[in-house]
């Protein structure tokens, strides 16, 4: 991928602090914070649309459930605001040259690898929902003091949103992956599968509950108690691990406070602390991802070197309600080679693009990582992992929808494609389960506890 390919999409003065030898983690002027909501969006993208039209301005007129919704409460599927629209065109095998520079290296390697199968609905893009008044508070006020500490493995100075809306550096563009807006309370029940190249499916339930009190509206900036996250996994697939459960909590701060954990084993009934916990550990049916391949990135950003490559308009997963309907089956869904195409949709955004190369002397299953970051929420939608002869090898794609009761949005299906062996792993599957609930407020800290977990176990 070439380099000229991109622009960097930043203020003069941003790309200035890049080219020259200034201090690499200075806070932002004060006119660069007043931007944000004026020549650029609360979350800190350019308002306007593209020349040609095909990504529109930014409205964010609707703010939670939107008009001709029927949507009553948490726990709810989300319906589609956008259901009755059809693909304006649909790339393939066939015609994928002419739409060659907006794709990733990754989406290019699918046509290759399933030329009579993949496909890509491509459809009108939208700009029209916006976060609640208290994360663009919240980000406006980041934007004015985040720093980054301990030489990257820490930030201050942010909280309940994004901390670095207008990034100069690939570390605040990590940042804004890892600070990204969030529910204050997560629980839900969610399957997952391997599909293998013949068709047979490894399949994992996991309960899960997260706990993220800097992002839960009932708690300020002054009341926070320094965690970023909590949380609870339990397996109930497959058989073989059912019973296991794993508990933790990480900060913001990796140098000094880096992720703890401790697993249930339902065999011996103990629990023990885990000496490590992230980075490149297989998780999932077969150990098919890594624990970091979460969301497509998260925890520590201390293996890498961090560089933003910049930022260009590609064909990304969005607005995908599709793939959480209800009346869906999995059977209908997971299809060999990759998901069903006609479930998914993607739609023409500028996108920030970042890249991770594995540190000398230090080990990763993935030597060099690509993250292609939506510039509305910062959610990164695309990730292409190398292996370490420099070969692409997984292929991974993280589907958002809106979340009317949470106002922002929310991490649905994702999708792990391993080039080499032909399966993929789809997670976060919600249409045989009931559906996340989002801040209902019954969850606390004790329940992210060593003992939580043996009690929970027993």
């Amino acid at each position: 991928m070439k380099s000229s390919l991109f622009r960097l999409a930043l203020p003069a003065i941003a790309v200035s602090a890049l080219m020259s030898a200034a201090p690499a983690w200075a806070k932002l002027s004060a006119d660069e914070v007043k931007s944000l909501g004026t020549t650029l969006t609360p979350m800190g993208a350019e308002r306007e649309g593209n020349k040609d039209g095909t990504i529109p301005a930014y409205s964010g007129k609707w703010l939670g459930v939107p008009p001709g919704v029927n949507y009553s409460s948490t726990g709810k599927h989300y319906p589609d605001p956008y259901a009755s629209e059809k693909p304006l065109f649909v790339i393939s095998a066939q015609n994928v040259g002419q739409y060659a520079e907006r794709l990733t290296e990754g989406q290019k390697a699918l046509f290759k690898k399933y030329p009579g199968t993949f496909r890509m609905p491509v459809y009108q893009s939208h700009r029209d929902f916006r976060y609640s008044d208290r994360v663009l508070a919240n980000v406006k006020e980041n934007a004015a003091q985040a720093e980054i500490t301990d030489g990257g493995l820490g930030v201050k100075g942010v909280f309940g949103g994004p901390g670095f809306p207008i990034p100069k550096t690939g570390l605040e563009l990590l940042w804004n992956l890892i600070t990204l807006a969030n529910a204050g309370e997560e629980v839900a029940v969610y399957d997952q599968a391997v599909v293998y190249p013949d068709g047979n499916i490894a399949w994992g339930r996991v309960n899960y509950k997260i706990m993220a009190s800097v992002h839960d509206p009932k708690v300020t900036r002054k009341s926070w108690s320094g965690f970023s996250s909590h949380f609870n996994v339990g397996t109930l697939l497959p058989e073989r691990e059912k019973g296991s459960i794993i508990v933790g909590h990480a900060q913001w701060d990796y140098a000094s406070h880096p992720t703890q954990a401790w697993q249930y084993n339902p065999g011996t009934r103990r629990v023990r602390q885990l000496p490590s916990f992230g980075f490149d550990m297989p998780q999932g049916p077969g150990g098919f991802r890594t624990v970091d391949d979460d969301r497509l990135f998260n925890g520590s950003p201390e293996r890498y070197d961090w560089k933003i490559i910049g930022k260009k308009e590609f064909y990304i997963p969005y607005n995908a309600y599709k793939l959480d309907d209800p009346k869906l089956k999995y059977a209908d869904m997971l299809t060999k080679g990759h998901i069903n195409p006609d479930l998914t949709r993607y739609e023409l955004h500028r996108v920030w693009v970042l890249e991770a190369t594995v540190k000398q002397g230090v080990r990763h299953q993935y030597a060099k990582r690509q993250f292609y970051m939506d510039e509305d929420t910062w959610a990164t939608v695309m990730a292409d992992n190398y292996d370490s002869r420099g070969q692409l090898w997984r292929v991974s794609m993280q589907n958002y929808v809106y979340g009317y009761d949470l106002q922002g949005y929310m991490a649905r299906v994702a999708l792990y494609h391993d080039l080499l062996s032909g399966a993929y792993m789809a997670d976060r599957l919600i249409n045989q389960q009931k559906a996340p609930r989002v801040n209902s407020g019954e969850l606390n800290e004790s329940n992210f506890t060593a003992d939580a977990a043996r009690q929970e176990g027993l």
